[in-house]
């Protein structure tokens, strides 16, 4: 019988037009590639390195005290802490410790419990608590024991640098409650750690 054994005719992609299909396919997707690549470079920092910001919390006097301490241990005078209420943290200041393990940043906005800090660096030394230099509502940079504040217009923390920021308190918040502490840098980069009232860590 004719048909049972019939075999079908298949007839493959000749290896010339082979060769010209991967040819194209490579030279297209080389295409895209540069393409994609030079637009790339276009928009890619001059250096070729990005800037990485990377700044630590290492502690901080949230007690109901007159005297704080800083960041290496040393007491700040008396008085200088705000007045002591006992059952809340009210016309006083706090401290956070901040080591800076990266390039130069610029706090360009600071919250502290949901509230709005800002910098301030027109006085040379923090005084006695009389409300003002900082204001309520505003934050000093120290950067050693002895006293002395950071001048500057702007809140800056040199690199591997270890500074002490000092928060006039804005609003009253009790002791034993956690608040939080919020820094936006320049460059965008944010760092968040959280802050028992009443105690001390670091």
């Amino acid at each position: 019988m004719k048909g049972i054994g019939k075999s079908l005719n298949r007839r493959a992609v000749a290896p010339v037009i082979a060769t010209l299909l991967l040819v194209a396919i490579a030279v297209t997707g080389g295409t895209i590639v540069f393409l994609f690549s030079q637009n790339f470079m276009s928009y890619a920092q001059v250096s070729g390195f990005p800037t990485i910001e990377a700044m630590k919390f290492v502690g901080y006097d949230a007690r109901d005290t007159d005297a704080l301490m800083t960041h290496d241990g040393s007491v700040l005078p008396a008085g200088t802490g705000g007045l002591e209420d006992g059952a809340k943290l009210q016309d006083e200041r706090i401290a956070v410790y901040l080591q800076n393990n990266s390039v130069k940043i610029k706090i360009v906005e600071l919250r502290f419990a949901g509230d709005l800090y800002n910098f301030t660096g027109t006085t040379p030394t923090l005084d006695v608590y009389t409300g003002t230099a900082p204001a309520q509502g505003e934050f000093v940079i120290l950067s050693d024991s002895s006293g002395n504040l950071l001048q500057s217009s702007t809140g800056i923390i040199q690199p591997g640098q270890i500074v002490t920021i000092i928060l006039d308190i804005q609003d009253s918040i009790k002791i034993g409650r956690d608040a939080q502490i919020q820094i936006i840098s320049s460059n965008g980069a944010v760092f968040v750690h959280t802050v028992n009232i009443g105690q001390i860590s670091g």
